[in-house]
Order: C-alpha cells, then sequence, then structure tokens
C-alpha cells in the first residue's frame, strides 16, 4: 500500500524508513505468495497491474479494520497511537512547522507523524484520495464549509522589496494593487481566481510580472524586486524581521483568507488524529491570526 501511494519503491522506502532492497525483497515475496505481479515499471515509477488494482480495494478494507482495532485497543488504554499523515500550506509553515512536530514528539511519543506541504487544491485533493490524514485548506471570504474548525483568518497583504515606496505604506487599495506588477500563481489556484474576478469586475486585468506556484517562491522573487506579491504577512515573518521586505495591508476591500482543518472521509478518525487534531488548533491559536 505504501508503494500504491508512493508510485515507487523507492519513494516508499523513504516513508517506510528503511532500505529499498527491504522493501524490493519483501514486495517480491508477496508477489511470488500471490503467483501474479502486483506492480509493473514505468519510466517514472511503477503502476498496479490488473492483478493489483483488482485486489488493491480488498487490501485497502482489510487495512481499515486492522487500524479500527488498532484504534480500539489503544483507545480501551487511552494510549494514542499509529501514523498520522497531516498536510501543511505554504504559508503556514514557518509557523507551525516546528511547533507542531515538536508537540506531538513530546505529548504523543507513539504518534508517528508524517508531513506534507502542499497548495490548498494539492492538499484537498489528497484528502480527498485518503492519503492524508488531516489538511490545513484555504477558504476565500472568511467562510468555512460545514463544521470545518477554522484556524485563523487572516488578511491578505501586498509584499514588496524593502524600501518600495508602495509596499511601506500603511495600506493599500485593491485598485492600486491591481494595477501593479504581480508574482501571482498560475491557474487555477484560489487567490489567482480570487484576483482575476476582481479585475474583471473592475474593468481591468492583472498586471503579471511573473508567474510562481509557491509562496515560497513569490515571496523570494518580491524581495529581489522582480514585482509584488500577494499573501499573509504571516508567510514571510523572516524576511520582514530581517528588513528584506515590506509588507502593507491591502483595504478597500479587505481581502480575508480563512484558514480551515480539513479531515479525510476515507477512514475512520482515530484516537491519534483527534489529539493531533488538537494540537493543532491550539497551536494555531496562537500563532496564526485569530478566527
Amino acid at each position: 500500500m505504501r508503494i500504491v501511494v508512493a508510485g515507487s519503491v523507492t519513494r516508499a522506502a523513504l516513508a517506510l524508513d528503511c532500505p529499498q532492497s527491504v522493501v524490493s525483497r519483501q514486495l517480491a515475496q508477496l508477489e511470488q505468495q500471490c503467483g501474479a505481479r502486483l506492480f509493473r515499471r514505468t519510466g517514472r515509477g511503477v503502476v498496479l497491474t490488473d492483478f493489483g488494482q483488482q485486489i488493491h480495494g480488498r487490501v485497502q478494507a482489510l487495512m481499515r479494520l486492522a487500524d479500527d482495532l488498532q484504534d480500539e485497543i489503544d483507545c480501551s488504554a487511552g494510549v494514542p497511537s499509529g501514523e498520522v499523515h497531516v498536510g501543511l500550506l505554504p504559508s503556514t509553515v514557518g509557523a507551525l512547522a516546528r511547533p507542531i512536530f515538536a508537540e506531538v514528539r513530546r505529548l504523543l511519543p507513539r504518534v508517528r507523524l508524517h508531513l506534507v506541504e502542499g497548495s490548498s487544491a494539492e492538499l484537498e485533493e489528497w484528502l480527498a484520495l485518503g492519503r492524508l490524514d488531516l489538511a490545513m485548506l484555504l477558504r476565500d471570504g472568511g467562510q468555512a464549509q460545514g463544521d470545518e474548525p477554522v484556524l485563523a483568518r487572516m488578511a491578505l497583504c501586498l509584499l514588496g522589496r524593502a524600501g518600495d515606496a508602495v509596499a511601506e505604506r500603511a495600506s493599500v487599495t485593491l485598485d492600486e494593487v491591481l494595477s501593479l506588477p504581480l508574482i501571482l500563481p498560475g491557474a487555477p489556484h484560489v487567490l489567482r481566481s480570487q484576483l482575476d474576478k476582481l479585475a474583471s469586475q473592475r474593468g481591468t486585468r492583472l498586471q503579471l510580472a511573473i508567474e510562481a506556484d509557491t509562496v515560497g517562491l513569490q515571496i523570494e522573487l518580491a524581495a529581489a524586486g522582480a514585482g509584488y506579491a500577494v499573501a499573509a504577512a504571516v508567510s514571510a515573518p523572516g524576511q520582514i524581521r530581517r528588513g528584506e521586505l515590506s509588507a502593507a495591508p491591502i483595504v478597500s476591500p479587505q481581502l480575508l483568507r480563512t484558514v480551515v482543518l480539513g479531515t479525510t472521509a476515507h477512514r475512520a478518525h482515530t484516537l491519534a488524529t483527534r489529539r493531533v487534531s488538537e494540537l493543532m488548533r491550539s497551536i494555531a491559536a496562537e500563532r496564526l491570526p485569530a478566527p
């Protein structure tokens, strides 16, 4: 199942923290027991054979039953344990990754934490596929969907090179932002779609300096003077603190971004995932702008 998720024996071995030769040998033994190949090689890794696809669903069901049994045993003992896969947004990694790791290690020593970074769209897809247990997701307009726990509501800023006359102002209007050369993610992206829609409503078009698909790239390019990024100030605490970047809040209207915590529907919420979820909400309340 790790090979299925990873798409290669090498990446599965890294995820399992064991030598590739061990994983390859175990796979060969399993295929010998099955009497058929489970995977076929491609130029980019491995994929399931027809036989592998046939039993994949059955194996998933068995693993869910095993997880449920393990969780029942652990819950009876009151000890959270097992793996928890968590997705973090790039804009929150700097503020949350270290404390989440440290607190899980300190308070939940039998929980094995697996952290992944990705865009909101990627994390939502991985949640839907069951590859993640928990993930931070973006909801624009300040509203969450359903019963999603809200971790933070962040006002977006215009980020520019330190000393830039516009970025160092106390605030900048949305109309002014739309007239500037912007460093934005390529479509489709939540922020790009939002700004495209706002520009269209005002009868104008975005002025793109360059497309960059991660917040880290956008911030680095903005600090180098390649244009202006649009992000929450919490995305670039180090650059702002070191005087490499300036941030002007966007007003008229203010652009709000809501960060929620999503949970996969593909498997039961275990004692371990519940405890990690509680820890994430507590840490976010301390380190991110209040909901």
